[in-house]
């Protein structure tokens, strides 16, 4: 399979390359991740299980992610606003290629 997009012309118009482009930076997979463990995540949980990640940076992939589809962010209309963060339908299909990635570095752990 990989051979094949090694053939394409174009390596950007391969689904590989679509894929990496969804989860690329540092923290994307980690926050799907997050969210596939938690199922349904607050802003500020996200923040404390990421530990080192400003608002502006974490706010950005969570827009990336909505964007993309991955994520629903779900706005409660209250006051003090409330705002949750979980895995749609097609970030839940990409959590099996996700779940992979972690098996085989577990399993070739050098």
């Amino acid at each position: 399979m990989i051979k094949n997009y090694i053939e394409h012309a174009n390596f950007e118009d391969t689904g590989f390359s679509y894929t990496l482009s969804l989860i690329s930076g540092k923290h994307k997979m980690v926050i799907l991740y997050c969210l596939m463990e938690f199922e349904v995540v607050r802003f500020n949980e996200l923040k404390r299980y990421l530990k080192h990640i400003s608002d502006k940076t974490l706010s950005s992939n969570l827009k990336e992610l909505e964007a993309d589809q991955l994520i629903i962010r779900t706005e409660y209309p209250q006051i003090p606003p409330k705002v949750e963060y979980s895995l749609s339908q097609r970030g839940q299909s990409l959590m099996k290629v996700l779940d992979q990635l972690c098996a085989w570095g577990e399993q070739n752990r050098i």
